[in-house]
């Protein structure tokens, strides 16, 4: 039995049953977890915050390429 990292809902999982790198999904929110030890079971919610950074990231570095750009235009008026 382990309990989702996410909402905390208990899993039930047999250590017989899965191996190391399994990908679990709480029946509850639905977060995927990654079976990271048998003996006892343990797992980590998988997150997607790395992809969402990286979007975050690029769309932040197109805002400040425009900021750049705008203010280039008004020195040279």
């Amino acid at each position: 039995m382990v309990r989702c990292p996410k909402c905390a809902t208990e899993v039930d999982v047999d250590e017989d049953e899965v191996e190391e790198g399994e990908i679990l999904a709480c029946p509850e929110c639905e977060t995927e977890m990654e079976v990271v030890q048998i003996h006892p079971v343990k797992v980590n919610a998988i997150t997607d915050d790395d992809d969402e950074e990286e979007e975050e990231e690029s769309e932040d570095g197109d805002d400040f390429e425009d900021d750049d750009d705008e203010e280039e235009e008004e020195e040279e008026v």
